[in-house]
């Protein structure tokens, strides 16, 4: 199987971001590229840098008013006296309906959620070449490859349309499913992150050729708080194409294969002709945010399990965090996803 990564994807390195109100250090770290690649080659993977793509295919799913925002904030932002050093919003609008401001303290309150994306000089390239990464692995799947990984650093799966947030800018799994829509009439999101992939459900909600299936801790008391819950179905022509199972804190691997197989009930349902895995290893249960339990070998059973649906796929990386077994985590879910796949 081919990875696709480029170097430019370690320029972002956030600074803070805001926990429970108190600054930290963010954990979207540059050193998670290493943990990462080094996983990747120990699962016997190929890494090759992915072509320059242009907008286009990031314009499939995110608005022009949102592409420019990104592309320019930053250079905005340092002509404002006493800025801080990174673009973090102080202000977010209670509704965002037609007004839109045209300050850049005020666009920045409506296109970011939170505080965990703060924007650099080097964050609006190292998006794209993670987007680019994505759509090169959608493109080798649509020539005929069973599966192809990106290692979309920084990740995309909290990324709207037009919002940024949870350390997502763009929303590489987003990307990539429009790519395969190029050539396959229904295309499936799996997305396996400890957090709900909030940004995936909101840019298909409505729309019926792309089902949206998420895993995650239940966000009754967890990020993103405001979305991933069960009653959350879809709306007009996509509903009940959005399919949310929220398991409860510190479920470990039985619990997460268990609600596995009833994601895969759904998704035989939808008879997809590709899928997009929306890979977070932050569901172990050593990663720092300490939501779910998974297992180093719990990931390998999951690879496999995904695998047996027999579908083209590309794995996009989502999450997971600092800690001794994030390569080996990554290893172990390639290795079971190919020593199973059909």
């Amino acid at each position: 199987m081919k990875a696709f990564f480029a170097e430019e994807q370690k320029r972002h390195d956030p600074k803070a971001f805001l926990s429970s109100g108190a600054p930290q250090p963010n954990p979207e770290r540059p050193e998670r590229v290493e943990r990462l690649l080094a996983g990747a080659k120990s699962a016997g993977l190929t890494i090759e840098r992915p072509r320059e793509h242009g907008l286009g295919p990031v314009a499939a799913v995110h608005t022009p008013e949102y592409l420019a925002f990104l592309e320019h904030i930053f250079a905005r932002w340092q002509r404002i006296e006493g800025a801080s050093a990174e673009v973090m919003p102080n202000i977010h609008p209670l509704a965002r309906t037609g007004s839109y401001p045209a300050s850049a303290v005020g666009q920045a309150g409506y296109h970011m959620a939170d505080t965990a994306c703060p924007i650099s000089a080097e964050t609006w390239q190292s998006a794209l070449w993670s987007a680019w990464s994505a759509v090169e692995a959608a493109e080798t799947v649509m020539a005929g490859a069973p599966a192809a990984y990106a290692l979309c650093r920084p990740p995309g799966h909290h990324a709207f349309a037009d919002v940024a947030g949870g350390f997502c800018f763009i929303n590489n799994s987003a990307v990539a499913a429009q790519v395969l829509r190029k050539q396959a009439a229904r295309v499936v999101i799996l997305d396996v992150d400890l957090h709900h992939g909030n940004g995936t459900q909101g840019i298909f909600y409505t729309r019926s050729d792309v089902l949206t299936v998420s895993l995650h801790a239940d966000p009754v008391r967890f990020y993103p708080f405001f979305w991933g819950h069960a009653d959350e179905r879809g709306e007009g022509p996509g509903l009940g194409y959005n399919f949310n199972l929220p398991l409860p804190r510190k479920s470990a691997d039985a619990a997460f294969l268990e609600a596995l197989e009833v994601a895969f009930q759904r998704i035989r349902a939808f008879s997809p002709d590709a899928l997009v895995v929306a890979l977070g290893l932050d569901a172990f249960e050593g990663d720092p945010f300490g939501g779910l339990s998974v297992t180093t070998p719990g990931f390998s059973r999951i690879g496999e399990a995904i695998a047996k649906l027999g579908l083209p796929t590309v794995i996009v990386q989502e999450g997971g965090y600092l800690c001794d077994a994030l390569g080996d985590n990554l290893t172990a879910f390639l290795t079971g996803f190919g020593g199973k796949q059909r």
